[in-house]
C-alpha cells in the first residue's frame, strides 16, 4: 500500500513537472544541447567549395548539406549559394567567402571575409539576434528586410546596403544606424571611418536574389508546416497534400521510382554534435528527412509534418537503427564487415536522439507527433513498440557503405520482411566514421581566398560626385538607380536625401586635418573630438596571431577565428594540434571556439563506435587531454557483436556517479 502511494505520487510530480516544461520552460535548447537549427545549403551553382568546422580539407559543396557553427563556403568566379533557415534566406555572389560563425536557437552570426551576400530576413523570432561581422564592422539586423553586404579586401572597405529593414553598425567606439534605403561604407577598423553614399541601384545579383526570394502568401505547405522550416516551399513544387483521416495532412512527393521508400536515395555523413546524419538526393529532400514522419498509405509513401510546433527543432534523422547477430546471418553480399540498416519513424513513433541531450530537448524534438514525455522514457513503452515501417521500409547497407559515407543506391542489400523482423533495435549504428565521411563531400582544391587586411586609409585627393548618382561597386558596371529610391521601403519613415557623398571608388581619407561631415570616425575613447587617419599608413595589423585560449571576443576589435582558411585537399592535421588560424573580421558577440580536428576525435570515437561524443569529451579533447568515458544513458541495448569488441566506459556497468548523472540526464 505503502509503495502504491508512493508511485502515485511520483506519478503525479512527474506529470506536474512536464506540465510547469509545456508552459512556462524556456523554448530554446540548453547550453550543452545540440542546436535545434541549421542552415540548410539549399542552392549551389558552378564551383561551390565547403571547408567543416576543425578541418583543413576542402570540398565540393552539395545541396541539402546541413550546416552549422564553424563551417566555411566559397563560391568561386562562376559559383553561386544560397543558406535557408526558414525565416531567414542568406545569397552569396561569386567569389564570396562566408563563414557560419555561430548558429544556435538564439543566434545567427555570418562572417564575411570578401565578396557580396545578400541577405534577406522575413521574421526575427523573440529572443533571436542576426549578426553579419566584416573586417571593417559588425552589423546587427534590427528588422526583417533586405540587406547587401560588400567586402573588398584588396581596398580594405565594406559597402552595406538596406533596401528595406534596418540595422545597427558597431566597432570599437563607433556606432550607427542604418535605416531601409540607405547605404554606407565603412573603411579600416582602428578606428572605423564611414562615408555616406547613394543607395545603389538593383544589379543582377539583386534581381537573382528577389527571385528566390519570391513565397507564395497562399502556399499550402505554409498550412502545415512552420515557415521557420527550411525547405518548406519546395514541398508545394514537388508534391501535394492530401488530408486523410487517419494522419491529417499528408504529403506525397510527385516523382519517386517504383522502389523508393524514405531514407534510402542518399548518403550518411558525421556531423557534430549530431553524429550520423542523412543527406537526401532528391531537390526537396531536407524537411521530410529532417521534420515529421512517413507512412505508406495505400502502398504509396506519405509524409505526415504532425502538429505544427512553436519552433520546429532539427533532427540529423528520424529513424531508427536495426542490427543484431540474427540479423547479420543469413544475409549475404560481398565484402563482409558487416551490415548496417535503418527504417523512417512512423507517425506518433517518438524519436530517440544517439547524441546527447538533455529532457527539454527530447520533448521538443518529438513535439510534433509526441508529447508525454514520461512514456517516452518509460523502458516498456521503448521495449514494446510496433514500429510500423519495419518490415516495409528497412534499408540495409554493407558497414563500409556507411563508414565512408558512400552513396545508398548503390550499396542496398536485398531483404526479406523475415529478415527485417529479426532485426534487434539498436540505439545507434555499430560503425564509427572514415574521415571521408566526416568531410562532408568530394576533396578540391583549397579556393584563392584573399585575407582582409586592416589597416589606416592613407591620405589623399577626393572626388565629390553628384550627390543623386548611383553607386557604382568595385569591378561591376555602372547601375541604374532603381524607381523610388530614397525610400524603397514603404513602411520605412521618410529618407532625406543625402548630400555630400564620397566617390565610393576611393578610400583615402581627406587630406584636411578635420574630416569633413560626410566622413564619421570614432572618438579615441577619452572624450575628445574625432582624430583624422595619419598620413601615412601604420605598419599591418597581425591579422592571423590566434586568439588567447578561454579569452572572448571584444567588441570593436577582431573576433575569434571559426575556421582555417587554407591547407591543400587530403591533408590532415597532426594529433593535437589546432587547426591554422585565419583572418578575423569584428564582432559584437563572441564566437564559439573551433572544433577538434576531426584526427584528433576520430580514437575517442572508435571507443564506441557510431555514437558521437560528449560535450565534456569534446572539451577534454580542445584542451589536449584524453576524451575521457561517456556517462549518457543510451535508450536501447547494444546488438551482441559478431566479434568480441573491447569494452568501453559506455558498455560497462557505470559507478555510482555515472548512475547519478544518467538520472540527472535522462
Amino acid at each position: 500500500m505503502k509503495n502504491s502511494g508512493s508511485t502515485r505520487w511520483t506519478s503525479f510530480v512527474a506529470a506536474l513537472v512536464f506540465s510547469v516544461m509545456l508552459a512556462g520552460a524556456p523554448i530554446w535548447a540548453q547550453q550543452d544541447d545540440p542546436p535545434g537549427r541549421v542552415a540548410r545549403l539549399s542552392y549551389t551553382q558552378g564551383t561551390v567549395s565547403l571547408q567543416l568546422s576543425g578541418a583543413q580539407e576542402w570540398n565540393e559543396a552539395a545541396p541539402n548539406y546541413p550546416l552549422t557553427t564553424g563551417d566555411h563556403l566559397y563560391t568561386d568566379h562562376d559559383g553561386r549559394a544560397e543558406l535557408d533557415l526558414g525565416n531567414i534566406a542568406v545569397q552569396l555572389s561569386s567569389d564570396t567567402d562566408l563563414t557560419v560563425a555561430n548558429l544556435n536557437d538564439q543566434i545567427l552570426q555570418l562572417g564575411i571575409g570578401q565578396g557580396t551576400v545578400h541577405v534577406r530576413v522575413y521574421e526575427i523570432l523573440e529572443g533571436n539576434s542576426i549578426e553579419v561581422d566584416t573586417p571593417n564592422g559588425a552589423l546587427s539586423i534590427l528588422r526583417p528586410g533586405d540587406y547587401r553586404v560588400e567586402t573588398y579586401p584588396d581596398n580594405n572597405t565594406t559597402l552595406v546596403s538596406a533596401y528595406s529593414g534596418s540595422l545597427e553598425i558597431t566597432g570599437g567606439d563607433f556606432h550607427e544606424t542604418l535605416e531601409g534605403g540607405q547605404a554606407i561604407k565603412l573603411m579600416g577598423a582602428d578606428p572605423i571611418q564611414a562615408a555616406d553614399v547613394s543607395l545603389p541601384g538593383r544589379d543582377e545579383f539583386d534581381r537573382w536574389c528577389d527571385t528566390r526570394n519570391q513565397r507564395d502568401p497562399s502556399s499550402d505547405s505554409a498550412r502545415y508546416v512552420s515557415r521557420d522550416v527550411p525547405g518548406y516551399q519546395d514541398l508545394d513544387r514537388n508534391g501535394r497534400w492530401v488530408d486523410t483521416a487517419e494522419y491529417g495532412a499528408v504529403w506525397y512527393p510527385g516523382d519517386v521510382p517504383p522502389d523508393w521508400a524514405p531514407y534510402r536515395f542518399g548518403r550518411w555523413i558525421w556531423i557534430d554534435p549530431w553524429g550520423w546524419t542523412w543527406v537526401d538526393d532528391a531537390p526537396w529532400g531536407f524537411t521530410p528527412f529532417h521534420y515529421g514522419r512517413w507512412a505508406q498509405i495505400d502502398s504509396r509513401w506519405g509524409w505526415v509534418p504532425g502538429r505544427m510546433a512553436a519552433r520546429p527543432v532539427y533532427a540529423p534523422a528520424l529513424v531508427a537503427f536495426v542490427g543484431g547477430r540474427n540479423f547479420s546471418i543469413g544475409i549475404s553480399f560481398g565484402g563482409g564487415g558487416g551490415v548496417q540498416a535503418w527504417f523512417p519513424l512512423g507517425p506518433r513513433e517518438p524519436y530517440y536522439p544517439w547524441y546527447h541531450h538533455d529532457d527539454d530537448y527530447l520533448r521538443r524534438v518529438n513535439a510534433s507527433h509526441v508529447t508525454n514525455i514520461t512514456n517516452i522514457r518509460n523502458e516498456n513503452t521503448i521495449n514494446n513498440i510496433q514500429y510500423v515501417n519495419r518490415n516495409i521500409g528497412t534499408t540495409a547497407v554493407p558497414a563500409n557503405a556507411m563508414r565512408d559515407g558512400q552513396a545508398v543506391p548503390r550499396q542496398i542489400i536485398r531483404l526479406t520482411p523475415q529478415q527485417a523482423a529479426q532485426a534487434q533495435i539498436i540505439p545507434h549504428p555499430t560503425v564509427a566514421p572514415s574521415a571521408i565521411a566526416a568531410v562532408g563531400g568530394r576533396p578540391t582544391n583549397a579556393p584563392p581566398i584573399r585575407p582582409p587586411r586592416v589597416i589606416s586609409a592613407p591620405s589623399g585627393e577626393r572626388t565629390r560626385p553628384d550627390s543623386n548618382g548611383p553607386l557604382n561597386r568595385p569591378g561591376q558596371p555602372p547601375v541604374e538607380p532603381r524607381p523610388n529610391q530614397a525610400n524603397p521601403n514603404p513602411t520605412a519613415p521618410p529618407v532625406e536625401p543625402r548630400s555630400n557623398r564620397v566617390n565610393p571608388n576611393e578610400i583615402a581619407p581627406p587630406a584636411q586635418p578635420e574630416p569633413p561631415p560626410n566622413i564619421r570616425m570614432a572618438p579615441n575613447g577619452r572624450g575628445n573630438p574625432p582624430v583624422a587617419a595619419p598620413p601615412s599608413p601604420p605598419p599591418e595589423i597581425n591579422r592571423t596571431a590566434p586568439p588567447v585560449q578561454g579569452e572572448p571576443a571584444q567588441p570593436g576589435r577582431p573576433g575569434q577565428s571559426i575556421a582555417p582558411r587554407s591547407g591543400p585537399p587530403g591533408q590532415q592535421n597532426p594529433p593535437n594540434s589546432e587547426p591554422p588560424s585565419q583572418p578575423r573580421w569584428i564582432t559584437r558577440t563572441p564566437t564559439p571556439p573551433p572544433k577538434p580536428p576531426f584526427a584528433n576525435v576520430q580514437p575517442a570515437l572508435q571507443q564506441h563506435p557510431g555514437r558521437p561524443l560528449e560535450p565534456q569529451q569534446m572539451d577534454n579533447i580542445r584542451r589536449g587531454n584524453p576524451a575521457g568515458p561517456m556517462r549518457d544513458r543510451e535508450y536501447a541495448p547494444h546488438p551482441t557483436p559478431d566479434k568480441p569488441a573491447p569494452a568501453s566506459g559506455r558498455d560497462q556497468k557505470p559507478s555510482k556517479p555515472d548512475k547519478q548523472q544518467d538520472k540527472k540526464q535522462h
